[in-house]
């Protein structure tokens, strides 16, 4: 781990009443800090967050060669003056009132109602709320929701420019919805929130890593890696998720409720054995795992459709035959992060076919994708493994909008991938939220998942059940099947029929290409006053 606040510093620090660790005194125009303090830090002795936090030194070499030199004086100084977008934290000049990523408005009301709000007025309340659907109190309930607000308060301590894209606005949001939307509080069973115990985190962790964590709770604030924060509220907020999720799990396979959503943060699919990374601290997926075994599960199937291969869930069962993990994510060749979860990665020491990759090529894949590979690759191998406790790793950053993973999955491709896995082992299913940071995305997902673990379904009637996907996304289910008929061989007889389709849209390319070839629109209407046509003809042959 690293962590770039040390104990003894924060230690000194909290000694001496200080609020700042040690380079941010050197960073916040201290006029005490002399030239030779200042040639001490150089950058190449610096870590990212060193320099990203200290912008404002400068060494000898630089004050000598402007020593002579005298500014320009400035009556009035330039500001510029910008806002972050609340929904997906992109920054906006200033004078903008909507955001030019994702058109929401400055000061919407999404943090208050969720995704029922305007994105393109002011927040003043709701004028018609949604029909509050009607079904099962919280006392007759068989959904549970796993939520504590003590995880709001892990975020990150420096304030930056442009905000964390995990951070705790994701989960109001999501509540916001739910509350609107009258599923939680309301039809939905509350789970009381609980600390995880050490001794249940080594069942998926070493020690060393479980207090890596913990010692993040004596610092102000501490970071794993560039992008994997953590202050004082970090590690109770961690054990917390994974807490509820420990419990969620007996909860389910008990029977004492029939399915369950962990609404935690922090996420933690990509959290391995020994490391945290990708805004992970522990793997809640992981331990929700092992503990629905503790209790009597004997085969554990995990669904990953976060965008990002939770290569730490991977890390720690793929040498496992008692769980079984499927991920559908990016993977440009190792290109998107993390890098890993290549559909030749399939399990190590006799476990083999029991890790499952559907890698996408590139982004924008979409609902017709995602259920393609439900159908041909991730139900089939499911049927054959036969888990009695499904969980599904529920990133919603695939959701359309996100401004990380840059796909088109909606809310009723979500709605339709959690029926799908619903007809599995009589439904015993616990959905974990990973990732995802677009606020109206995974609101609105979230909420289309939970209603379907209520036992509604409108939100995905609008879907074929047979879809036809992009050229990309069959190419990538094609692979999989190829790899994987070898581990299951149930897959053997639907991968000759996907071949023949595939043949079969290969020769109709080539006859188009051919068309196009043969009948061309005159290039030179392009620019003359025929270019209206030449448009409307280019599109139709």
């Amino acid at each position: 781990m690293v962590v770039e606040t040390h104990l003894e510093d924060s230690k000194r620090k909290h000694e001496n009443g200080c609020e700042e660790t040690h380079l941010d005194e050197l960073s916040n125009g201290d006029t005490g800090v002399s030239s030779s303090k200042r040639a001490r830090v150089s950058r190449g002795e610096m870590t990212f967050q060193d320099i990203y936090g200290a912008e404002t030194l400068l060494n000898d070499e630089d004050e000598e060669d402007d020593s002579d030199w005298e500014p320009v004086q400035q009556t009035t100084p330039v500001e510029f003056v910008k806002w972050c977008c609340v929904n997906c934290t992109m920054a906006n000049p200033g004078d903008m009132v909507h955001c030019y990523i994702c058109g929401e408005h400055k000061e919407s009301g999404i943090l208050r109602h969720g995704y029922f709000a305007s994105p393109f007025f002011k927040d003043t309340g709701l004028t018609k709320v949604e029909d509050k659907c009607g079904g099962s109190s919280s006392a007759t309930s068989s959904t549970a929701v796993g939520f504590d607000e003590r995880m709001l308060l892990h975020s990150e301590f420096e304030v930056k420019a442009h905000p964390h894209p995990e951070r705790p606005d994701r989960l109001r949001a999501i509540a916001a919805s739910l509350a609107t939307a009258g599923v939680f509080p309301g039809r939905c069973v509350p789970i009381h929130a609980r600390e995880i115990t050490k001794e249940e985190l080594q069942m998926v962790h070493t020690s060393e890593h479980v207090d890596a964590v913990n010692i993040t709770s004596q610092l102000l604030y501490s970071y794993f890696t560039t992008d994997t924060y953590a202050n004082e509220y970090s590690a109770r907020a961690a054990r917390l998720a994974a807490g509820l999720c420990a419990d969620l799990a007996t909860e389910i396979y008990s029977g004492r409720v029939k399915n369950g959503f962990a609404l935690v943060r922090p996420p933690g699919h990509h959290a391995g054995i020994k490391h945290a990374m990708g805004f992970c601290l522990h793997n809640n997926a992981a331990v929700a795992a092992l503990v629905a075994q503790a209790a009597g599960a004997r085969k554990v199937l995990i669904v990953d459709w976060d965008v990002h291969h939770g290569n730490g869930t991977q890390e720690i069962f793929e040498q496992n035959k008692s769980v079984l993990y499927i991920s559908l994510h990016r993977h440009e060749g190792g290109n998107f992060y993390p890098g890993t979860g290549a559909a030749d990665e399939v399990g190590t020491n006799g476990a083999e076919g029991y890790c499952v990759n559907v890698p996408w090529s590139c982004g924008g894949v979409g609902d017709r994708d995602y259920i393609y590979a439900f159908q041909h690759v991730v139900l089939p191998i499911a049927s054959a493994f036969s888990p009695d406790f499904v969980i599904v790793s529920a990133g919603f950053d695939a959701a359309r909008g996100d401004p990380l993973g840059c796909c088109d999955v909606t809310p009723a491709g979500y709605s339709r991938m959690t029926q799908m896995l619903g007809d599995i082992c009589g439904g015993k299913m616990l959905v974990i939220l990973e990732g995802g940071y677009n606020l109206r995305s995974i609101s609105s997902s979230a909420t289309a998942v939970i209603k379907v673990l209520l036992g509604e379904n409108s939100e995905n009637d609008d879907l074929p059940i047979a879809t036809t996907p992009s050229k990309a996304g069959l190419e990538t289910v094609v692979d999989v099947m190829n790899i994987q008929m070898k581990f299951w061989p149930s897959l053997a007889t639907a991968y000759s029929k996907l071949l023949s389709e595939w043949e079969t849209r290969l020769v109709e390319n080539k006859k188009n290409q051919v068309k196009r070839k043969l009948v061309r629109v005159p290039t030179w209407w392009k620019w003359g006053r025929k270019k209206f046509m030449f448009r409307f003809l280019s599109a139709r042959i």
